[in-house]
């Protein structure tokens, strides 16, 4: 028989009205019960009962380990349950050192175990279904909510209360779960897996924000705080002030990384603009990061100076290559068709 690990870690799935507000006190094995899965074999792993929000990065790069642990200890798939706060920040993070083809299956809930229309059994049972699924082999971790699927590069959340809670602007969904099959969508390559027994803890990344007006003094401050590397959520295509411009090339000269992100919901950062712009940016020494979330692309940048301090930008460059290499191979799938599996490259 197929066994699957679910590895409980709270979040609004978990969670309970009480005088304080909502608080994750469900068990894995309540909220298996009130998913009514009946005969499936699933292990439970109580790994922490919390909202998402209050996650550190070393909570995050534990929970990788324990993942990866459940795989090593023989099991076919795993299933996370998460708060939605951070889950495409763990989602991303765990897909940045998967190599493995089975799968990993992160879900939640947008109304509490205890609402009178939790929307979390059904999407822990979509969950499991797409862990069971051949459609699922080779495509690295997953977030499944509301009946479908995406793969962890690109995947936000878009909404802040409504049940369709998820989305990837720009790519979409490689799955749809229906009521009885997982059909397949869409499916991109991925980049090699990077090393997880290299890493022993990961370094503190900051993102800062552009904005009219802004100036350099945040990025400063960020690095005066400890941070080993800056995100710049920028303007439109890649763009930020003068001023944030100067400190950026600053910070590059001291052997600082910055990458650079947009803070518009779709499409790339393309250093295109002078007077201070991306064009200027680049030329500073930023790393334009595709169309990378401002939060995905902290993760990353934090992997790469933990495996390579001396020169995070060039692991961070070479990352971003592959990805879009991986990108030109795009899998396309009529609903019911046929495919064979596809790993990382």
């Amino acid at each position: 028989m197929t066994r699957f690990r679910l590895i409980a870690t709270g979040g609004t799935i978990a969670s309970r009205r009480s005088a304080g507000g909502l608080l994750a006190e469900t068990t894995g094995a309540q909220l298996l019960a009130a998913s009514e899965l009946g005969a499936l074999e699933v292990e439970v792993d109580d790994f922490t009962t919390k909202g998402s929000y209050a996650f550190t990065l070393d909570d995050l790069l534990a929970l990788v380990r324990r993942v990866h642990d459940a795989l090593a200890q023989g099991v076919d798939g795993v299933v996370v349950t998460h708060g939605t706060d951070t889950m495409e920040e763990s989602a991303f993070l765990l897909d940045l050192f998967h190599a493995d083809p089975r799968p990993v299956v992160l879900t939640g809930a947008q109304r509490p175990f205890d609402s009178p229309a939790p929307d979390g059994p059904a999407n822990l049972a979509a969950a499991f279904a797409v862990a069971a699924s051949p459609q699922a082999r080779a495509l690295g971790p997953l977030l499944v909510f509301d009946g479908l699927a995406w793969q962890a590069r690109g995947v936000r959340k878009v909404e802040t209360l409504a049940a369709a809670a998820f989305g990837a602007p720009g790519r979409g969904p490689c799955l749809r779960v229906t009521h009885d099959r997982v059909l397949p969508l869409g499916a991109r390559s991925r980049p090699s897996a990077f090393d997880l027994d290299a890493v022993r803890e990961l370094p503190r990344v900051d993102v800062v924000a552009a904005y009219a007006g802004a100036d350099g003094a945040l990025l400063q401050a960020a690095v005066a705080a400890g941070a080993g590397g800056v995100v710049v959520q920028a303007l439109g295509a890649g763009n930020a002030s003068p001023a944030m411009t100067a400190a950026v090339a600053r910070l590059v000269d001291r052997g600082v990384p910055v990458a650079v992100c947009s803070r518009a919901f779709s499409g790339p950062v393309a250093p295109m603009y002078g007077g201070g712009g991306g064009a200027d940016l680049e030329r500073a020494g930023a790393v334009f990061a595709s169309d990378l979330s401002p939060w995905q692309a902290r993760l990353l940048l934090s992997v790469s100076i933990a495996h390579k301090p001396e020169d995070p930008g060039a692991v961070l460059r070479q990352w971003l290559q592959q990805e879009a290499s991986a990108g030109a191979h795009v899998r396309r799938m009529s609903d019911g068709a046929r495919t064979s599996d596809q790993g990382a490259s």
